[in-house]
């Protein structure tokens, strides 16, 4: 098989819908064990304060789940911030606020579950990490 260059990777993903691209990605992460939403959670709420008292009861394992209760009254803000956590499109990111209690992080951090819930919460969401 003929190695591809980045270039060319990135043209084929241009052709790809989000759909498809997201289907790419969470079977990227299962052929090779990574998972591409940690990063992005750890990057993306920087500023963030200290982690709350829930996060001192979950020091027990190691990975964790951040789960989005109820999105408030703030469901548009709540949808950008699922969207800058995970590699979801806007139509997802909707659905998945749309559908809660639903996970929107499975298996991350500790440290990425709390930025991410205080992130979360920021936006005007109700969330509880597991």
């Amino acid at each position: 098989m003929a190695k591809l260059s980045t270039d060319e990777l990135l043209d084929a993903f241009k052709e790809m819908t989000l759909i498809e691209l997201s289907e790419f990605v969470k079977q990227f992460e299962d052929v090779f064990g990574v998972t591409a939403a940690a990063p992005v959670a750890v990057a993306a709420a920087p500023a963030a304060g200290g982690a709350g008292g829930e996060a001192a009861e979950e020091e027990a394992s190691d990975e964790v789940d951040v789960i989005l209760e109820s999105a408030g009254e703030k469901k548009i803000q709540v949808i950008k911030e699922v969207r800058t956590l995970t590699s979801l499109g806007l139509k997802e990111a909707k659905e998945l606020v749309e559908a809660a209690p639903k996970a929107v992080l499975e298996k991350v951090t500790k440290d990425a579950a709390a930025k991410a819930k205080e992130a979360l919460e920021g936006a005007g969401a109700s969330v509880t990490v597991k």
